[in-house]
């Protein structure tokens, strides 16, 4: 599995506007509902925002991996958004978090959510890569580094 098979170019952000956590998801949401007209974006901010009740899922390092299953989904599909001035996401550091992974899965995908999960947190680990997330200057820019670091072995 590739994170270029479930995060398209149109589902990247390079400037998102959100300043609070409630307006991360939605705008994660409506990011995944402009690349996948077929989702519904109040369905997909319950979910998120489902998933934070049980606790931040940002990870630290100015990371966050929010994350769902939503029925009706016939694939795994992936939104990432960039916070250029940093948001306050409860972050198990405590710090403002930057990148925003937001994954969606079918409901009945534990398998493939989870290593999807393993694989967006062990490539965001590496900080030259998140450095190199937050300088570029463009979605295009920012996708091609998210698939490029993704194909290395």
């Amino acid at each position: 599995m590739r994170i270029a098979d479930f995060l398209s170019p149109q589902a990247v952000v390079a400037d998102m506007q959100a300043r609070t956590k409630p307006e991360v998801l939605r705008e994660l949401s409506a990011t995944l509902v402009r690349a996948h007209p077929n989702l519904r974006e109040d369905r997909l901010v319950a979910v998120l925002q489902e998933r934070e009740k049980l606790g931040s899922t940002g990870i630290g390092e100015g990371v966050a991996i929010p994350h769902g299953k939503l029925a009706g989904m016939d694939s795994l599909q992936a939104a990432f958004c960039v916070s250029r001035g940093g948001v306050d996401f409860e972050s198990i550091d405590g710090k403002p978090t930057h990148l925003f992974f937001a994954l969606v899965a079918p409901e009945n995908s534990a398998g493939v959510h989870l290593k999807a999960l393993a694989r967006i947190s062990r490539l965001f680990k590496n900080p030259r890569f998140r450095a190199a997330i937050l300088e570029a200057p463009s979605a295009a820019d920012i996708h091609a580094l998210i698939v490029q670091e993704d194909a290395r072995p």
